[in-house]
């Protein structure tokens, strides 16, 4: 029996709201609600449907009745195809208002608590090239456009260095100028794809496991330092050295050139060995005077300027004296307990990743920062009663969890502690809002301010300050 067609086209209805994952949100004549990409609110458009669910509908932009006031032009040649810059085509002071109302609604619904006036949220000083780490992908075989599809030209060359296509995980967007990293980012991935074109390099065929060049990585660091490292895929020194070589010479300011040689199904690099070919194995980050090693596997927030602004957030709520201990749960490679440690008495840091941990280490040394521990392994396993006795009760908890938030065994080891302030930093405000309602017993919500890190996306950070309960 043939399948029912459940694709429909609602003409002219009116975008609301920016939903889920930055997805304008309409209402279909009967009630449901239609989620679709780039569509921004105050638009009146004709959408049709690909996905038919119980309560909602997901379909596409195929016309524009009425565009929005709220409509600016996307700057980026790639956007609507490319899934990074989703909001590109929303005037960023009304991306800044929906990320406000996303993060009040997350914790007015979900956490259903009593909350103070929350602050306006602290806009991102640059809204373009912003960002210090990119990875690209090569491809033999990159994404076309309809166009190229329908058209009667002869497709030649397929090779591209760019981003996944949203979904796809084999299908390579081809970059021409991306506007998320500032220069020289652009200038290195485009001297990488023409020389080993022109050098006869193959380029990574996912599907099949074969080809050379396998993945891009671009790190920059606010003090002008750059590294760059090539995951290459079949180990071919000669063709590697004149890459590399040629990188070096062409850029004699990348302070870190590396590279991998990578040949298992996935192209995560943290099992895998780096080689430094040229210069440093690290680049040197800067905030407030203190120094962080980055290395290629370290985790280092994306936007550093931004950062500074969610750091000085976090402290300005900690309000330390100067005698304080203070807890850094998920602490990473330490920079939040490294940035207020000098208001501490002590700082000491929990994070599953063993080499994070080695990093926050040797920042604290070159830092020459005394007043700090930091400590490996699972969080719900670490945080006990025996941690608490080594370490002494904690006045101040600062607490910056993954997505998907806190563990509840975590939540109840913090209410057995009861600090007297906890603050709470979250990437994901709807997580952040069930941890809070477990908490409101013990604790009041005292301040909120949440942060832009991502102009042109959906995603917002939020800090939050718990006070104890008197």
């Amino acid at each position: 029996m043939a399948r029912k067609n459940r694709i429909k086209v609602f003409e002219k209805v009116t975008v609301t709201d920016a939903g889920a994952k930055g997805k304008g949100v309409a209402k279909a004549p009967d009630g449901r609600v239609i989620f679709m990409p780039h569509a921004v609110p105050g638009d009146v458009v004709d959408v049709r449907t690909f996905k038919k669910r119980k309560n909602y509908f997901e379909g596409e932009v195929v016309h524009i009745h009425e565009p929005s006031d709220k409509r600016t032009e996307p700057i980026c040649e790639h956007f609507g195809t490319c899934g990074g810059c989703k909001w590109q085509n929303m005037a960023y002071e009304h991306q800044l208002f929906y990320k406000q109302k996303e993060v009040t609604n997350n914790l007015q619904r979900i956490a259903k608590i009593e909350l103070p006036e929350i602050t306006p949220i602290m806009g991102s000083e640059k809204q373009y090239f912003y960002r210090n780490k990119m990875e690209f992908s090569f491809s033999d075989s990159r994404w076309l456009s309809r166009g190229e599809i329908e058209s009667d030209t002869e497709i030649g060359n397929r090779n591209a260095l760019g981003f996944h296509i949203p979904g796809m995980w084999d299908k390579i967007l081809d970059i021409k100028k991306c506007h998320l990293q500032g220069d020289p980012s652009n200038a290195i991935r485009m001297e990488v794809k023409t020389f080993a074109e022109a050098n006869g390099m193959t380029f990574f065929n996912t599907r099949n496991q074969h080809g050379l060049l396998r993945t891009l990585m671009i790190r920059t660091a606010s003090t002008g330092e750059i590294m760059v490292l090539i995951q290459f895929y079949n180990d071919e020194p000669e063709n590697r050295e004149l890459l590399l070589d040629h990188l070096k010479n062409t850029f004699p300011e990348i302070t870190s050139l590396q590279y991998v040689i990578n040949q298992k199904p996935n192209d995560t690099i943290y099992d895998q060995e780096v080689v430094c070919y040229a210069g440093r194995d690290h680049i040197l980050e800067e905030m407030e005077g203190l120094q962080f090693k980055v290395n290629a596997k370290s985790f280092y927030q994306t936007n550093s300027a931004q950062a500074y602004e969610l750091y000085k957030v976090t402290r300005e709520f900690a309000d330390l004296q100067g005698d304080e201990t203070v807890y850094d749960l998920y602490t990473g490679t330490g920079t939040i307990a490294q940035f207020v440690a000098k208001k501490a008495g002590k700082v000491v840091g929990v994070e599953a990743v063993p080499e994070a941990i080695e990093d926050a280490w040797e920042n604290a040394r070159l830092n020459q920062i005394e007043n700090v521990a930091f400590y490996a392994g699972d969080m719900k396993k670490v945080f006990n009663a025996e941690f608490i006795e080594a370490n002494g009760r904690p006045d101040v908890i600062i607490t910056d969890p993954p997505r998907d938030g806190m563990h509840k065994d975590v939540v109840q080891q913090i209410l057995d502690i009861a600090p007297e302030k906890v603050v709470y930093v979250s990437c994901n405000s709807a997580t952040q809002a069930r941890d809070l309602a477990l908490m409101d017993e013990l604790y009041r919500v005292a301040r909120v301010q949440p942060v832009d890190m991502f102009p042109q996306t959906h995603h917002v950070e939020n800090v939050v300050l718990l006070e104890r309960r008197k």
